[in-house]
């Protein structure tokens, strides 16, 4: 009796916190470990909560990942040194895991990201068209986009073209960014590529990995952040190896 009645009590305290607990962070049997049984070591539950606090920041930070890219492009007014066509790649990987994550019902807290990174790639994809003389063009490139994204996640469309999207993110993320690598030798400089966004992009990536494993149990989806990881890693070292290039230094040497 006595220890139902403590056991109570401890529940009392926590009381006023379990719903947002349980709702973001863990399931009911690790809200039991940790604040009934103060079992703050229990290695599978860690890991779950290791997994939603990582999943829930990096949905946080991808409110934010790309506009410094953004704002880069707005203020210099120009969009050189940035290939639409791995945009263009980039957004199909996004929008396929996105497609598959919604598909497969998985928790938002494992993708939530893509819809964030979505709505700035976008962005981006437009902002390229319009500083290159090309708005309609841009414009036309939202219309046609969006209306394939509502087709795609519609009933209309069956599950294995879902699936297919997705095994087909690892070629088009790994072409969409040796693009962008191939364009950054070549001009021997990053040009408006954001370096802030290129090292959060790395680092969520990462993070993807362990929370896609932990979350999903989908290998499918963990390798495709493998080898995205892989990518961004690839450009973010470009990024440092062309720090103090600037396409202004570049033209003063061709002269």
């Amino acid at each position: 009796m006595a220890e139902n009645m403590d056991l109570g009590s401890r529940s009392s305290i926590f009381d006023p916190i379990k719903g947002l607990l349980l709702t973001y962070f863990m399931n009911e049997s690790c809200y039991d470990e940790f604040f009934l049984n103060f079992n703050f070591l229990d290695v599978p539950c860690l890991k779950s909560v290791l997994s939603k606090v990582l999943g829930i920041g990096i949905i946080l930070g991808s409110v934010m990942v790309k506009l410094p890219q953004i704002l880069k492009l707005i203020g210099a007014k120009s969009a050189e040194g940035l290939s639409f066509k791995s945009v263009l790649l980039e957004l199909l990987a996004i929008t396929g895991t996105m497609a598959y994550s919604i598909a497969n019902k998985f928790p938002f807290s494992a993708w939530g990201e893509v819809l964030f990174l979505m709505l700035q790639t976008v962005t981006i994809g437009f902002l390229i068209q319009h500083y290159g003389g090309k708005t309609s063009r841009g414009l036309l490139f939202c219309v046609v986009y969006f209306g394939l994204l509502l087709l795609l996640l519609s009933p209309v469309t069956p599950i294995l073209v879902v699936t297919y999207m997705q095994a087909s993110n690892m070629p088009a993320i790994i072409i969409s960014r040796l693009i962008q690598v191939m364009s950054n030798f070549r001009n021997g400089h990053t040009g408006q590529l954001s370096a802030i966004s290129v090292f959060l992009l790395f680092a969520g990536s990462l993070a993807r990995i362990f929370t896609s494993l932990q979350e999903t149990g989908d290998s499918l989806m963990a390798l495709t952040y493998v080898i995205s990881s892989t990518c961004n890693g690839l450009i973010a070292l470009q990024v440092l190896y062309y720090w103090n290039a600037s396409p202004e230094l570049q033209k003063k040497k061709k002269k």
